[in-house]
């Protein structure tokens, strides 16, 4: 979930009123862990992508985050699903705005790696806030959904202050200042950011409260001009080659936290490490 420079040069339009809004503290959701595991996608090791049955297993496996991802139906129901269409993921065809919940809810979502698995089902947002609420953390990748009514959600399901919002568009930044100042929000570094001193002139400007991106795009000198300003740097580590040597070397940076596609293995190399309660 990586963004590009010119979201940040969108965003520009908005500094002046970023600077007004980000007077409001916004709490990072606790963890009983100092070392954060966010389960990408859910734990899709074993069980489909953003389906209730990997966010089941994130929970089960000890993750402190699950990442899912926001989108809306036709007809303005908030369902998860990672990508635009419902080609990659699902036996039916078409883009997620164009489908009515009705049609959404009768797919059938596939790994066609596991065919053996069993059948899941298109989650709507409801569903998943139910399943995690009191077990883990929401990690919202926030795809294309309207602000306030995610946040109704949220408020309805007593998850508010269980949450962090990963932004992809500079519009999405301010709505969710404006309507939610108090939720958190994390965003990837630019392009431009590769020191530690453009890393402080981005977060003096811009103000995030949690910091994304690849692990590879952080020196210990970034992380730790992150720290002196209190905000986490909790990067993406998911690839083909993941595993304890890359893990290693994040922890080597000094990033406190980790998206993963293994979260299960990763929990368990880290309490190997005496890294986890």
């Amino acid at each position: 979930m990586k963004i590009y420079s010119y979201f940040f040069f969108g965003c520009a339009l908005f500094v002046s009123f970023l600077n007004l809004s980000y007077g409001q503290k916004a709490p990072i959701p606790k963890s009983k862990n100092a070392f954060v595991v966010i389960s990408h996608r859910g734990n899709h090791v074993a069980a489909q992508e953003n389906t209730l049955a990997a966010f089941q297993n994130a929970i089960n496996v000890g993750a402190d985050y699950v990442e899912i991802d926001l989108r809306t139906s036709k007809d303005s129901q908030l369902v998860i699903m990672h990508d635009g269409t419902v080609n990659r993921m699902t036996n039916g065809i078409g883009k997620v705005s164009d489908l009515t919940w009705a049609e959404l809810k009768e797919l059938k979502v596939i790994d066609k790696n596991h065919p053996e698995w069993a059948e899941q089902t298109i989650p709507l947002f409801s569903e998943v806030l139910k399943l995690c609420k009191g077990k883990i953390n929401i990690y919202l990748d926030f795809k294309n959904a309207d602000v306030n009514a995610s946040y109704q959600a949220l408020k309805k399901a007593k998850m508010q202050h269980s949450v962090i919002v990963y932004i992809n568009a500079a519009r999405q930044l301010v709505d969710w200042k404006k309507i939610a100042p108090q939720i958190p929000l994390m965003v990837s570094l630019p392009d431009s950011v590769q020191s530690a001193a453009q890393l402080n002139n981005f977060l003096d400007q811009y103000k995030i409260h949690l910091l994304d991106g690849s692990y590879k795009d952080y020196t210990v000198e970034m992380v730790n001009a992150a720290k002196a300003k209190n905000i986490p740097v909790w990067p993406d580590i998911q690839s083909a080659s993941e595993g304890p040597e890359q893990w290693e070397k994040a922890i080597n940076v000094g990033v406190t936290g980790l998206q993963t596609d293994h979260p299960e293995a990763m929990v368990n190399f880290l309490k190997s490490k005496k890294r986890r309660s």
